[in-house]
């Protein structure tokens, strides 16, 4: 598969995260709108507190991250397009994935970007370990 040059950051990492680093990816003149998705670690899940999440992932993980980026840079709806994810054990208030799009028109930007964080979900190969403050333990995302 080609590499479009729109999809420029589409990684998994184990140090911290940031917004900055991502928005400075996208800019570009071309864009009047830059949408930038922001997920962090909460202190609960279902009604349950959460004390720590540990995320790991499959070796493949950064290679299917890439090919979204650039499957949804390649319709031309948008000028770039980032993503990153954390893995390794992380706190409350940690972020854990940030992505972020650019377009000419603030629709295109929502709507992509909103794709980008939900297909990232469903296909990149990322489980979350959560340790809940009462000792229990819960694996989402497994196969």
């Amino acid at each position: 598969m080609t590499r479009s040059p729109r999809a420029v950051l589409a990684e998994i990492r184990t140090d911290a995260l940031s917004v900055d680093e991502l928005l400075a990816a996208v800019r570009t003149p071309e864009a009047g709108a830059v949408v930038v998705f922001v997920g962090q670690v909460r202190n609960h899940d279902d009604g349950r507190s959460v004390e720590v999440l540990e995320y790991s992932c499959h070796p493949s993980a950064a290679q299917v991250a890439s090919a979204l980026a650039d499957r949804l840079a390649a319709d031309g709806q948008i000028a770039r397009i980032a993503v990153v994810h954390r893995v390794g054990r992380l706190e409350i208030g940690d972020l854990a994935i940030v992505a972020a799009v650019a377009a000419p028109h603030r629709a295109s930007a929502f709507e992509v970007c909103r794709a980008l964080v939900d297909e990232f979900k469903a296909t990149v190969p990322i489980w979350k370990h959560q340790v809940f403050t009462d000792g229990r333990e819960e694996w989402v995302g497994l196969p």
